[in-house]
């Protein structure tokens, strides 16, 4: 009997140890379902790679559903990869893409819960993917090139993964911190960044963060109870009403209906989540522990429940309440905050506002290495902060478009880790722009696409070619460089893509209100000076040949191509330049009239294809 007893314990325990510390494998670990987190997880299983998300929360999508911001950012005219995908089910769901606009800070606005809905059915689909909710990391390691995380699961019990590349999809860089990364937080000087609206002074302020809110009407009075310590003063300039006496921000002080429209969702629900003296709240969590970052965020959801009662007491909509169709939670609230601001590791590269409004004159080249797109502005919320009097006025700054680079996501001094989401290498001022949902959707694709790449050819993370990376980006339906010019699914698409990556041929970028916009030009007459970027790539060619601002027939364009084809040992065939004519669908062939910047941009491509014959380092400097 003895021995029975002793035989059960003994195999109690070892099921146990099974269960508490199962070993899995995986080729591809992603920490955090955020907007990054999914979309690397998309894109890195249709690569082929095994791949894993280990998400603390039962939703995905992070600061698009989990935190309520359900409105988009940016990027309507440029529906890049899986963000232009994500859009797209949303516009099937709510019956096209007019749906999307019942609010006026977005044209795409949707219920959290729908957009979690929609993320989860992506990731399903996706054979190669699996997705562990309500897990959290508790330790990481790294062995002879294999990472070794324990995830505890919602039970509390422990299973251990390997995996051959990990992903940082966190909202505030903690798997990057846990790693060993070097990253700054706060404003860097303009000293050390040379951008003119940067501070005099580096500091350790961050944005304020947003607890949001998802409203629904109700047709009924469903005031709460006014919140303790309840001060109606810090709200009182939110619109125009009769508290209103000394706004912070006298040129945005907008009627009442304006503000509550703002982000107007479908099904008569409104996201709280507006800036001007509402529910913006000032505290920097990234280097508390989990357990005090838990204590500050209850103030964070004190002072929304406060603006709440403001938004119903004293301005008479008392009919929207907190929506309990939205959200799993004991207090209807989201899941996380809005975090508009993380750890910024230290990349190979560093991407700054100086590359964003001039990418052609800086000493490194980053625009032939981009894998993401944006058109937001710069914007910073600091209004919370007591003092932001004195930080530089970040609102909306004008940027052009433009292209993030890759080098960006790898940190300079950690092999096999990926950095997505806000944390990425760039400084206080541009993150401004690259903090926002398609920016970071994109971020993570990227991010995907590089892991599966590692994987696929079993190569160091910064040894893969960016060239490489870039391909899967197009072939993913996503840009690199932000060209208005020519539609996602237009024959010329990857052809201008490419060619603008060269830096053959540039594009132009400028700020016009909102709308930050960058061209091809795509049918523009060639001018001769406008080749200038051939030499960087074919430093054989004669200079002459860049002088001047004449414009350059069909005919000449196909010899001057002819000639490096030549020098290069690329076969051109007699008849190549017609046959490719017909193959895009150009216009009047006829070899004696001028060429467009695009016909041109085509023939370089599918002639010589310098984009993947000539590679580039990480800086975006040619390899000889």
């Amino acid at each position: 009997m003895r021995n029975y007893f002793l035989g059960l314990c003994l195999l109690f325990a070892l099921c146990f140890t099974a269960c508490s510390h199962s070993d899995d494998s995986v080729d591809v670990l992603i920490i955090g379902g955020g907007a990054s987190g999914v979309t690397a997880g998309i894109q890195s299983a249709r690569m082929g790679a095994a791949t894993l998300i280990v998400e603390e929360t039962e939703w995905l999508g992070g600061m698009l559903t989990s935190a309520g911001v359900s409105a988009v950012d940016g990027n309507y005219d440029l529906p890049a990869g899986l963000f232009g995908e994500f859009r797209e089910h949303l516009a099937d769901y709510y019956g096209g893409l007019d749906s999307l606009k019942t609010g006026w800070v977005s044209a795409v606005l949707f219920e959290p819960s729908v957009g979690n809905k929609i993320f989860h059915e992506m990731v399903d689909a996706e054979k190669n993917l699996k997705v562990w909710h309500n897990a959290t990391l508790v330790k990481l390691e790294r062995e002879k090139d294999v990472w070794i995380a324990q995830i505890q699961m919602k039970d509390n019990t422990i299973k251990k993964i390997h995996a051959k590349i990990l992903i940082d999809g966190t909202e505030l860089g903690d798997i990057a911190k846990m790693c060993g990364v070097k990253y700054d937080v706060g404003m860097e000087s303009r000293h050390d960044t040379k951008e003119d609206i940067a501070p005099e002074e580096k500091n350790n302020i961050v944005q304020d963060i947003t607890y949001v809110a998802i409203l629904k009407d109700y047709g009924k009075d469903v005031t709460i109870p006014c919140p303790e310590g309840y001060n109606k003063d810090e709200f009182a300039c939110a619109c125009a009403s009769h508290v209103c006496i000394t706004p912070k921000e006298p040129d945005r002080v907008w009627s009442k209906d304006m503000m509550i429209t703002y982000g107007k969702l479908p099904n008569n629900k409104y996201m709280i989540n507006w800036p001007i003296e509402g529910n913006d709240y000032y505290v920097n969590l990234i280097e508390m522990t989990r357990e005090e970052r838990e204590e500050a965020l209850k103030y964070a959801k004190h002072y929304t429940m406060c603006f709440v009662y403001f938004l119903q007491h004293e301005l008479g909509f008392n009919t929207l309440g907190l929506a309990d169709d939205e959200y799993p939670t004991a207090d209807k609230l989201p899941f996380i905050p809005y975090h508009r601001e993380s750890r910024r590791i230290h990349g190979l590269v560093r991407f700054d506002l100086n590359h964003a409004c001039e990418p052609f004159r800086q000493s490194q080249p980053l625009y032939r290495t981009c894998i993401a797109v944006g058109n937001y502005p710069v914007d910073h919320h600091h209004t919370r902060y007591h003092g932001y009097e004195e930080l530089p006025n970040l609102y909306f700054h004008p940027i052009p478009s433009y292209g993030l680079p890759l080098g960006t996501l790898i940190p300079k001094d950690v092999e096999g880790l990926i950095v997505a989401e806000k944390s990425i290498s760039v400084s206080n001022i541009i993150n401004g722009t690259t903090r926002l949902q398609p920016m970071v959707m994109q971020i993570g694709q990227a991010a995907g696409a590089l892991a599966a790449l590692a994987v696929k050819e079993g190569k160091n993370i910064r040894e893969v070619s960016v060239r490489e990376v870039q391909n899967a980006i197009l072939d993913g339906k996503g840009y690199l460089l932000p060209y208005l010019d020519v539609e996602l699914d237009h024959p010329m698409f990857k052809s201008l893509q490419r060619i603008g990556s060269t830096g053959i041929l540039k594009g132009i970028g400028k700020s016009v209100d909102w709308s930050n916009q960058m061209w091809f030009r795509a049918d523009t007459l060639l001018l001769a000076n406008e080749l200038k970027g051939l030499g960087d790539v074919y430093p054989f060619v004669n200079k002459q040949v860049f002088e001047g601002n004449n414009t350059i027939s069909i005919q000449k364009a196909t010899e001057l191509i002819g000639e490096i084809a030549e020098k290069e040992g690329i076969e051109m065939k007699e008849g190549r330049v017609e046959e490719i004519w017909n193959e895009f669908e150009l216009k009047d062939f006829d070899m004696n009239r001028d060429i467009l910047r695009s016909e041109m941009a085509i023939l370089i491509d599918q002639i010589l294809d310098p984009f993947n014959n000539k590679k580039v380092d990480i800086t975006g400097q040619y390899i000889q």
